[in-house]
């Protein structure tokens, strides 16, 4: 059977796994993982944890690119209302 762990238990055995008191051997034993997804998910906490200081700016970023496509959605409806108004002696619908 398949075991499933929760993002808190890979971050708990990467952390045990970085720290090197003992050896991965061990930490699979203990937490009952196998030695090679210890590893793995020791090599993605080392790769992804400037993310996590890094967090800031993502949001700035995020909250740019949101403020650009109201701003985007606001000019559409400006010219959509334009062009009904001037093609509205044409008989459009």
């Amino acid at each position: 059977m398949k075991k499933s762990f929760s993002a808190k238990e890979k971050a708990a055995v990467a952390l045990e796994a970085i720290k090197e008191i003992k050896t991965t051997s061990q930490v699979a034993s203990q937490y009952e993982v196998h030695p090679i997804q210890v590893g793995v998910w020791k090599k993605q906490l080392i790769q992804n944890s400037p993310k996590i200081f890094s967090e800031k700016s993502e949001k700035e970023d995020y909250q740019k690119t949101i403020d650009e496509l109201h701003r985007l959605i606001g000019q559409r409806d400006a010219e959509l209302a334009w062009l009904k108004k001037k093609l509205g002696p044409f008989g459009t619908p």
